[in-house]
């Protein structure tokens, strides 16, 4: 089952549930946070209550067509939604990092294809215990959080604003602390390269951008192996395209491990807050030399997910960051 957040014509929020049956609106609640809640409360499955409460039948591709779909997941308060992220977790992944700092690095191997190869080795435990940590990045808060249509706004001192297709997956914590996988979400990760390119260190200040969410939220397992397409578009027309792969089996790390080296924090488990933990990516257009510009169109489509995530790259203006005495 898929979960779409959604606006009616009148503006008014809602939630879809859909199957191959169709979507039909979730009665009684105006997002899928909501949702979850109750889910909890009534010791049901998110699946579980969203059927329990389907109504009228919703047309999602008019709403597609006319802008009203929302990023799947949101939370009252966007301080209470984290973004982070996690890297070199995909086999290749760490093949266009190597090369961005093979030069800083003096020719010898990197910290990047040293972390890449400690996946390779542990990342994927069988005998339950955790497996080595991964790299880990702090993205955002809720505000940072845009949906499908919305602009990727670049800061005005950003060197590079470029994708990053990937999976996303979506928490709520309960109220005894533990983190509750609500699904999977198609997103892009958007980072500044140009700044990481420049020294590693400089890694977290390429990350504190928007990030964007494909509308669904994929309730269940995600599948072992998905296969998706990372497309730009210039003036309508595709100037760069790239099959990806993520899911498990194209993967370094277990989905578990990551979730066991994010949630061991207790800063990470408060309840009441949502996280949106990214699994990162293989497949970046700035490894091609692809140099992006305001008005390129960022496309993310893979299956199971039926809607396509599309953002248009924006510059954001000036900001007058100076600290004033008081």
């Amino acid at each position: 089952m898929r979960l779409v957040q959604f606006r009616a014509p009148d503006g008014r929020r809602g939630v879809a549930c859909a199957d191959d049956g169709g979507a039909h609106r979730v009665d009684g609640v105006a997002s899928v946070y909501e949702l979850a809640r109750l889910a909890i409360a009534e010791g049901a499955s998110l699946a579980q209550a969203a059927q329990a409460r389907a109504g009228e039948t919703v047309d999602l591709a008019a709403a597609d067509a006319e802008g009203r779909l929302l990023a799947p997941i949101d939370h009252p308060d966007p301080a209470h939604c984290y973004l982070t992220g996690t890297g070199l977790t995909h086999l290749g992944s760490a093949e266009g990092r190597d090369k961005m700092h093979r030069t800083a690095a003096g020719g010898d191997v990197t910290d990047s294809m040293r972390m890449f190869r400690m996946g390779v080795e542990g990342g994927k435990p069988t005998d339950g215990t955790p497996g080595v940590q991964p790299e880990w990045f702090y993205k955002g808060d809720g505000s940072c959080l845009v949906g499908p249509g919305a602009d990727l706004g670049s800061p005005d001192f950003a060197l590079d604003g470029s994708e990053e297709p990937e999976i996303a997956g979506i928490y709520l914590i309960d109220e005894d602390g533990r983190p509750r996988r609500l699904g999977f979400a198609l997103a892009n990760e958007f980072s500044d390269h140009i700044t990481e390119k420049g020294n590693y260190l400089w890694l977290a200040h390429s990350k504190l951008r928007p990030a964007a969410l494909g509308a669904e939220l994929l309730t269940g397992e995600l599948p072992q192996d998905v296969r998706g397409t990372s497309r730009i578009l210039r003036d309508g027309a595709v100037l760069w395209e790239k099959p990806f792969l993520s899911g498990e089996a194209n993967m370094s790390h277990s989905i578990a491990n990551l979730e066991h080296h994010h949630f061991k924090y207790g800063l990470f488990r408060r309840p009441g807050d949502i996280h949106v933990h990214f699994f990162g990516t293989a497949t970046l257009s700035f490894a091609d030399s692809i140099a992006t510009q305001e008005g390129d169109v960022f496309e993310v489509s893979a299956a199971p997910f039926t809607l396509p995530l599309r953002n248009p790259l924006t510059r954001l203006a000036p900001v007058d960051a100076r600290v004033l005495p008081l």
